[in-house]
């Protein structure tokens, strides 16, 4: 019995809420004609569309920088990496691995810059990086009409100048991930490639939280003066942990545009943080302490929640209302997990 209580203790009760309530739409599902080989198809995909962005939040949480919201600073890297692979006519998996190559130095670059200012504001991170998101977001708005791209299927028709605010990947490198190794068995369909991404670069993360400059960044999010006083660059080490934020949630984007089939700009990566962030702390991470197996549970809670309800409701009720079911569970999610932790940090 002691096991019990400490086995629910640890996973925690809003995730056993939650995992009941998930596990209970996919008990009634067959009984108002849901796939269940579809559903858990799609719960699957979305994973692997969001299981990078989530983990971009372990490095800077780990070095005491909170919650990363500027997020979107990543995206755009990936953005940028994915329409400079596409203007360069690339295609297949050559294509998507040069977008990933030139993501990895755009948003490295990003995130040092970005790690330059949240290091001058100590303690006020997570509001600042909202600021530095949203108004990157916006300048990069301008830069999409002023940049030279002049790929036929990426500018606007009327003009021959400025992308267009979706540009499709067909042809390109849609589904590239998903369909390697594909399991199909009815209507399920397990994406094997990109699953196997994802974990690739966990268990990477993983390994690195562990080498020597892994403990020294998770010592300055413990303990900054007993890693000051270890000879540990407080600065340094925050650095690294945002540069590695950064490029986690551009190569983040690279898997949801493959899996989504097209990339999206302008007011698209405005508010990309908030699920992400979401799903981290539903996973039980808090502000200043995550690991892999926050990611994980965090992500298939929050996507699986997302994906179900409004397909089960759908059914009952006869009628499509998808995207104000979704828009209000992820609001709702977000707003109970950021009030949940800001009430255990006070």
């Amino acid at each position: 019995m002691e096991k019990f209580k400490k086995i629910v203790a640890d996973f925690g009760i809003p995730r056993i809420i939650i995992l009941l309530f998930l596990l209970t739409l996919f008990i009634i599902a067959p009984f108002v004609k849901v796939s269940i080989g579809a559903s858990l198809s799609d719960v699957a995909n979305r994973f692997g569309m969001n299981a990078l962005m989530v983990l971009a939040m372990v490095p800077m949480i780990q070095t005491g920088c909170g919650l990363n919201f500027g997020l979107s600073l990543g995206v755009l890297g990936g953005l940028l990496g994915s329409t400079l692979a596409m203007q360069f006519g690339l295609v297949g998996l050559a294509g998507f691995a040069v977008a990933v190559l030139l993501t990895i130095i755009f948003s490295g670059i990003i995130g040092f810059g970005y790690s330059q200012v949240l290091n001058k504001v100590k303690g006020e991170e997570m509001t600042i990086a909202m600021y530095i998101g949203f108004a990157s977001v916006t300048f990069m708005a301008i830069l999409w009409i002023v940049l030279p791209y002049s790929n036929p299927s990426m500018v606007w028709a009327y003009s021959g100048q400025g992308l267009r605010t979706t540009i499709t990947l067909e042809g390109y490198w849609v589904n590239i991930l998903n369909n390697f190794l594909a399991i199909e068995i009815g209507s399920f369909k397990f994406p094997t490639g990109v699953i196997l991404f994802c974990a690739v670069c966990m268990f990477l993360m993983k390994i690195f939280m562990k080498t020597r400059t892994g403990t020294a960044l998770t010592a300055v999010g413990s303990n900054p003066d007993f890693a000051r006083a270890s000879g540990v660059s407080i600065n340094k080490a925050r650095t690294i942990s945002i540069i590695l934020s950064t490029i986690c949630g551009g190569v983040g984007i690279l898997l949801y545009q493959q899996s989504f089939g097209f990339i999206q700009l302008y007011k698209a990566p405005l508010f990309m943080a908030f699920p992400a962030v979401a799903a981290i702390l539903i996973g039980g991470a808090s502000v200043n302490k995550a690991s892999i197996l926050n990611v994980v549970i965090g992500t298939v809670l929050f996507q699986g929640i997302l994906s179900m309800t409004p397909s089960v409701i759908n059914s009952i009720l006869q009628t499509d209302m998808s995207e104000v079911i979704r828009i209000v569970l992820s609001n709702g999610m977000i707003l109970y997990a950021l009030t949940r932790k800001t009430q255990k940090t006070r």
